[in-house]
């Protein structure tokens, strides 16, 4: 019997790693199976899912074209050989279409990312279902000697939907002062455009609202701004336009901001300059303006110990309240661009914890050979048991914690304490998967010394 607080496990032992196709495969039907969903010896584990001539989303976790720590991609994205095993399971299901959709950041090598030849692998796997892959930014930005340009409009506006969440965005209370909001390396104008008291505008691609069936796959690591990417991160990759996504608020926390601690005034002049230098994108003067943010930041970098100014910390207010209202807006929205009373449809996660990502994630993490693989029909379930995986307290972790809480368009029907994972004929509490399966993994440095789980203390229990 299936239902939202079932989440599966399955885990793969003794040396985990993705070089065994036939184990991958194991792995996908075990987690699907162990939350609920009868195997069928023709169409796979995805037959109860997934009926006949569905068109199906998968949404990887493909974020940047290299790891910034240097330690390879496979704690980085969802890894090729995962995506590659559920799309041949996918396929004994017989749907009619399978799209991977995913939008990066603003600079990264779509090409790079995502070879032509893997794609041209993956579309050889069947003749009768068309697979598609699909970039969803509008705007990327090139970079090279002469500086960051910006390519826009590179897909029509038409194959977006504009959502105002209005007063029931979770940003509403956070909205005053206005024009506080930012997002790395975007002109904050436009986010003041966007999101202000009253209004919370979010472009989200069409095709989520199409398609028949979404299939989450995220990688699991711990987020600079978040404290932890996984279910409900992932979904932010469905956004088409990055102008629509507040990660932080300027200033510190003394003066109404969450981009950092306190009252910091060198901090403060890098946050003005950073601004100034996002609003002459494309012009002149830009080159001159990223010189010299880039020497106020360094000096900031040793003054305070602070590599950049981001909202990478635990006090960071803003981007958790963005990614629960994105995953509001899949839940609720319908393809005419308008919010539902009722939830539609379910949104299901399968999330590759095979070699997982501990550190500064999500562009630099570090790898752990975790060995598991993560299946659910809700979201923040899922999050429940990876934080468990991760040895990270929910309750210390806005994302996860207020995606329980009672909101206008709930993401859940279920208290945190119905949480079951199950693995190998096992029913797991939350501390009973922590303890047996998990393992301590290390935030992000904004974030150490204040998520971690701590049983003696009984840091995670409710």
């Amino acid at each position: 019997m299936t239902t939202e607080s079932h989440v599966g496990l399955a885990l793969m032992k003794p040396s985990p790693g993705y070089g065994d196709g036939g184990a991958l495969t194991a792995l996908i039907q075990q987690a699907v199976a162990s939350a609920g969903y009868a195997f069928c010896s023709l169409r796979g584990a995805f037959a109860e899912i997934v009926q006949p001539g569905a068109h199906v989303l998968l949404k990887p976790n493909w974020v940047f074209h290299y790891n910034k720590s240097g330690h390879g991609m496979d704690c980085m994205v969802t890894h090729p050989a995962l995506i590659e095993a559920v799309v041949k399971e996918l396929l004994r299901a017989q749907p009619g279409s399978i799209t991977i959709a995913d939008a990066p950041i603003q600079s990264c090598q779509f090409d790079v990312l995502v070879p032509s030849s893997w794609v041209r692998s993956l579309q050889m796997l069947s003749d009768s279902c068309p697979i598609t892959i699909r970039d969803l930014r509008r705007t990327i930005y090139v970079v090279d000697r002469g500086g960051a340009h910006a390519q826009r409009d590179l897909w029509p506006v038409s194959d977006y939907l504009l959502f105002d969440l209005g007063t029931s965005s979770m940003l509403e209370p956070i909205s005053l002062p206005p024009g506080l909001f930012r997002n790395t390396n975007y002109d904050p104008r436009e986010l003041a455009h966007t999101h202000y008291p009253g209004v919370h505008k979010y472009s989200l691609w069409k095709g989520a609202f199409t398609t028949d069936v979404i299939i989450n796959l995220p990688k699991l690591k711990t987020h600079r701004k978040a404290g932890i990417t996984g279910a409900l991160k992932n979904l932010v990759g469905l956004n088409g336009d990055k102008d629509y996504l507040p990660h932080h608020r300027a200033g510190g926390s003394a003066s109404g901001g969450d981009c950092y601690a306190g009252r910091k005034p060198l901090k403060r002049l890098a946050e003005y300059l950073i601004d100034r230098t996002n609003m002459r994108l494309n012009k002149a003067g830009y080159i001159w303006l990223q010189n010299l943010t880039l020497l106020v930041t360094a000096l900031c970098r040793v003054t305070h110990r602070q590599r950049t100014l981001e909202g990478e910390w635990y006090g960071n207010d803003t981007s958790w309240r963005m990614v629960l209202d994105l995953n509001r807006l899949v839940h609720y929205g319908n393809d005419n661009g308008a919010i539902q009373a009722h939830a539609p449809r379910a949104i299901y996660s399968l999330s590759d914890g095979i070699i997982a990502g501990e550190g500064f994630g999500p562009l630099a993490p570090e790898p752990v050979a975790l060995g598991a693989v993560t299946f659910a029909s809700s979201s923040a379930f899922a999050e429940l048991a990876h934080c468990a995986l991760l040895h990270l307290d929910w309750q210390k972790l806005p994302l996860i914690r207020e995606a329980f809480a009672e909101h206008t368009y709930p993401l859940v029907t279920q208290a945190p304490a119905q949480l079951v994972v199950n693995y190998n004929h096992q029913q797991l509490s939350w501390e009973e998967t922590a303890r047996t399966y998990g393992k301590p993994f290390r935030p992000p440095r904004g974030w150490v010394g204040h998520i971690e789980w701590n049983d003696k203390a009984g840091g995670a229990r409710r």
